[in-house]
């Protein structure tokens, strides 16, 4: 391990782990009843009208819930230092632990596929610190990469 990261893990303890390791696995979350810090250090993105106020809209997606649910996982697979934390699929929900580069620093990342019709669905995506007030934009940076890549897979899908 780099020492570096066992140094910042003495303070900051989540920090001193490997993946999602250090982070507690969350349970099955009610996306309508998320409560957002006063710092700057969380970014969501969500449907119109969704509570509370998205900084992200997403669009719907013309693909089966499952569908996009597997996107999702691809999308987050293919990311760097991001790693599995928790999957409820039954749910459409799933989790990851994504970590700095420098520090190890963690963020959870909480998503929420809701089906519209049998050939359409939505998406909710949760990322948050864990650690300081603020994110210097990493969360909200995040989310829209995640996003285009959603819609990347989401338009092959369609031919």
């Amino acid at each position: 391990m780099n020492p570096l990261i066992w140094l910042v893990g003495l303070l900051l303890p989540a920090c001193g782990f490997v993946g999602a390791a250090g982070i507690p696995v969350p349970t099955v979350m009610d996306f309508s009843r998320i409560e957002r810090p006063t710092s700057p250090n969380t970014a969501l993105a969500a449907p119109p009208g969704f509570k509370p106020e998205p900084d992200i809209i997403t669009r719907p997606y013309a693909m089966p819930a499952p569908a996009l649910y597997a996107a999702l996982q691809a999308v987050a697979a293919g990311r760097e230092r991001v790693f599995p934390l928790a999957a409820y699929p039954e749910r459409g929900q799933a989790f990851w632990v994504a970590r700095s580069a420098v520090f190890n620093f963690p963020d959870v990342i909480s998503a929420e596929i809701r089906a519209e019709t049998p050939q359409t669905s939505t998406i909710v995506l949760y990322s948050r610190s864990i650690y300081g007030s603020s994110d210097l934009g990493v969360n909200r940076k995040r989310l829209v990469a995640w996003i285009a890549a959603l819609d990347a897979a989401s338009a092959k899908h369609k031919h």
